[in-house]
């Protein structure tokens, strides 16, 4: 079961601890990704799974990684002496979603707003988002604007609007609406939300799914079923976007998934939400979710009407049970060799951008995960099961989005919330 307290009690003891070394840091906003930066005297874990290299440089060029190395900085470069702190790849979440729910209240327009969600997921070191459905169209030129050594929030990657219909000609036609607007990803839902709604048929998941594939567009796919994620495998899903939850993983489904090569995301928060706002959470007085909360969305779900809903709520223990059940399976399919992508299905109303990401590795912990299995998840795993070839580890010629820590996060992963500044294309992110 998810221990918030464990998470109180650690962010109070960060929120007292100083670090006269992050004055060698630049300033928010300053343009380091130009030009040689060298980032000496750090200890760094590239995202590769080799161990990590002690004492060493991180030197990036045009907002590019030219060399990690025990080597001294090039001549002219910038130097940044990190102190001895810990450097990681930026985190992959590989489920998410971007409304611009979660700018600032003053903040204005389509685009700035979906820049605000961005800016709050780099500020808590996930500097890549797969948005799996629900952005809004000013979130395409936003996405299409990022391959650039300026940038200084967090990447998008874009599903567009989830596909879900009984009719397989609606379906594809709503398929080929999202690849016509150039969409990353197709998301479809395959969930009855516990016997409330009737599933998409399989008939209008096989016209979508062809429609994806003619287009050479990889597909996710939302369930909640064993039987469902079996299926899904079979007719060629290519990401398994939520945990199996209603009962323990076969041997079948697991060797479908080891043969299929298909990702597994766990999104063990999700099922959280479904309950912890019953009573007023704990993490409601940490240090670390407050410096960023959206005040506007914490009295959403303060209110005492939507507290005793979620208090009464007759799936409120069946998500709890199914929380239980999720983390069970992960540690078989972890343990089993399946590759297990990092993501959280936060974003929308109640689901905390940033901070449910620090939730999700506690409770991928629980489960029995080592740091460094969860860190791989969030990091290269999570890139090569999203495609992506040009982020997830700090190796030559990939962007330099990274993370700066106080404490070593091979150790516990709870360092990671010992977070002293996040870069992204070597851009220092504000926070």
């Amino acid at each position: 079961m998810i221990r918030i307290s464990r998470l109180l009690a650690l962010a109070l003891f960060l929120a007292a601890c100083g670090d006269s070394s992050e004055r060698t840091e630049p300033a928010a906003g300053s343009l380091t990704g130009v030009g040689a930066v060298a980032y000496i005297n750090a200890n760094i874990w590239d995202g590769t799974g080799v161990p990590p290299l002690l004492n060493a440089s991180l030197v990036v060029r045009d907002g590019r990684v030219e060399s990690v190395s025990t080597d001294e900085a090039p001549a002219g470069a910038q130097i940044i002496d990190l102190g001895g702190a810990w450097v990681v790849p930026g985190f992959i979440n590989a489920h998410g979603h971007v409304s611009g729910r979660w700018a600032a209240d003053e903040v204005q327009g389509e685009a700035a707003m979906v820049e605000g969600d961005l800016a709050l997921y780099a500020r808590y070191g996930v500097t890549t988002v797969l948005s799996l459905g629900g952005a809004p169209a000013g979130a395409f030129g936003i996405r299409s604007a990022q391959q650039g050594p300026s940038l200084n929030h967090a990447r998008l990657l874009l599903a567009g609007q989830q596909v879900f219909s009984h009719d397989p000609d609606e379906a594809a036609a709503m398929t080929q609406a999202n690849i016509d607007a150039g969409v990353d990803w197709i998301k479809m839902r395959v969930d009855d939300n516990l016997g409330t709604i009737e599933k998409m048929s399989w008939d209008a998941l096989e016209a979508a799914l062809q429609v994806a594939k003619a287009a050479n567009i990889p597909v996710a796919t939302h369930i909640f079923y064993l039987e469902d994620a079996q299926r899904l495998l079979e007719m060629g899903t290519n990401l398994i976007a939520h945990s199996v939850r209603d009962q323990q993983v076969s041997d079948e489904f697991v060797q479908a998934m080891l043969e299929s090569g298909v990702c597994y995301v766990p999104t063990l928060v999700r099922e959280v939400v479904s309950f912890v706002y019953g009573e007023r959470p704990v993490f409601f007085d940490d240090p670390f979710f407050l410096e960023a909360a959206k005040q506007s969305q914490i009295d959403r779900v303060s209110d005492p009407e939507f507290m005793e809903r979620m208090a009464t709520s007759p799936t409120a223990p069946v998500y709890r049970r199914a929380l239980v059940q999720a983390q069970e399976n992960l540690a078989i399919l972890i343990g089993s060799g399946v590759p297990i992508a990092f993501g959280t299905d936060s974003g929308p109303a109640g689901r905390f951008p940033g901070y449910f990401e620090y939730m999700e590795l506690n409770l991928m912990s629980e489960a029995g995960l080592t740091a460094e299995e969860i860190l791989l998840s969030a990091t290269s795993v999570a890139a090569s099961c999203l495609q992506l070839d040009d982020v997830g580890t700090l190796e030559v010629g990939k962007w330099a989005d990274f993370v700066v820590l106080r404490q070593n996060p091979l150790n516990d992963i709870d360092a990671v919330r010992s977070m002293r500044s996040v870069y992204v294309a070597g851009n220092a992110v504000a926070r």
